[in-house]
């Protein structure tokens, strides 16, 4: 079974929703600021939006990469 997501105000959520549609991917930021984990967010954007908006935004998150970050010496080239 699921965890309920923690208790939030409706303007964290607010900022929530705001800072998943912005971000890609979402879920480092909204940790950092809210200490939401994945699942969490998840489960809070599902209840927040539209499903149709739930949909365009889940996938947008899944086609998402995580920025590539360049090696650097010593342990690259």
């Amino acid at each position: 079974m699921a965890k309920p997501i923690p208790k939030l105000s409706p303007d964290e959520i607010k900022r929530v929703v705001n800072a998943a549609w912005d971000a890609l991917p979402p879920y480092e930021a909204i940790q950092m600021e809210f200490g939401l984990r994945p699942g969490e967010i998840t489960q809070l954007m599902k209840r927040e939006l539209t499903p149709a908006a739930h949909k365009q935004w889940a996938a947008r998150v899944k086609g998402a990469k995580a920025p590539t970050v360049k090696a650097k010496w010593p342990h690259g080239r």
